[in-house]
């Protein structure tokens, strides 16, 4: 049985300043309302803030603004999981190349940046990122609860 669309809210945020904290609220009480755990908020949370500010950042979009789409999924009336579709009409990149950082090496360089999407992936139950001179479209996916529970 596949899953539906149970809720749905996008934004259009700005590429400006702290914009990514109406990300983080929305996606905060989306997650409420599926009544995930207190850690796992958290986390969703941690993924929202550190892909927006990857779009704000490093897309180097004309048009500044940065598309999401939250989308609480699952069968007749229980919440299963949370998708947030991050979307960008930037430059680009392929996300192959991304080399993941090494703590020594970082504790020993100048910039400590580029965690980003090693934070993601391992905050999130599931990381899609769809890449090309376009934009980059980043999608990722939280259950409710660990599949383990």
């Amino acid at each position: 049985m596949s899953a539906a669309t149970l809720r749905e809210i996008s934004l259009t945020l700005p590429m400006l300043p702290d914009m990514e904290i109406a990300a983080s609220k929305t996606v905060t009480a989306l997650a409420e309302y599926m009544e995930m755990s207190p850690d796992r908020i958290d986390e969703v949370r941690m993924a929202v803030l550190e892909a927006c500010i990857n779009a704000f950042e490093h897309s180097r979009s004309e048009e500044g603004k940065v598309l999401l789409t939250f989308s609480v999924l699952g069968t007749a009336a229980e919440p299963e999981k949370l998708r947030i579709r991050i979307e960008d009409s930037g430059v680009g990149f392929d996300p192959s190349e991304v080399v993941e950082p090494n703590i020594q090496d970082k504790l020993k360089a100048k910039s400590k940046r580029g965690w980003g999407l090693k934070i993601i992936r391992s905050l999130m139950d599931e990381v899609d990122i769809h890449s090309n001179s376009s934009g980059t479209t980043v999608i990722m996916t939280k259950y409710r609860a660990d599949r383990g529970e």
